[in-house]
């Protein structure tokens, strides 16, 4: 099957999957949910159907179990308005990527919290030894004199 054509399917079942959560659903251990994504195999015979949840990890649990026990119920709705011959199975997944990025974020803020402690401690320091730390040749005529006295000791 053209992958093009999974894709937007599967933009449609998680369209469909938000609106039945949204309107039809009443389980009330469903906290509240967004559907991030859905993906669907090339073969059109499973989809995954990635959430979030907004909760402590209680609520998250009792909506996965909401999820779980809707599946059936949002499952013919798909099939009845995706029109296919063979309505997908659905799988719902937690999704991962809040997560993720809040781990990121705290990771950010430490990251500029060090940066900003870094650059208290530099304020008003100034560079150890000489202002010019590269050497400079000695003056040409220094050396010809250096040269003038080793021969004046017979050498």
């Amino acid at each position: 099957m053209d992958a093009a054509r999974a894709r937007k399917l599967a933009d449609r079942i998680s369209q469909i999957v938000a609106e039945m959560l949204e309107r039809r659903i009443k389980d009330p251990r469903l906290g509240f949910v967004t559907v991030t994504e859905a993906r669907l195999t090339n073969d059109l015979r499973e989809a995954t159907v990635f959430y979030t949840v907004l909760g402590t990890d209680a609520e998250r649990a009792d909506t996965a179990m909401a999820l779980a026990s809707a599946t059936g119920v949002i499952r013919s709705e798909v099939g009845r308005q995706i029109g296919l011959r063979h309505t997908p199975s659905l799988a719902f997944v937690a999704d991962a990527l809040p997560d993720s990025a809040q781990r990121i974020e705290e990771l950010v803020t430490q990251a500029r919290n060090a940066d900003a402690e870094l650059a208290r401690s530099r304020e008003g320091a100034v560079p150890a030894g000489d202002p010019d730390p590269y050497r400079k040749p000695a003056d040409a005529d220094a050396e010809f004199d250096d040269e003038d006295d080793e021969d004046d000791l017979g050498g």
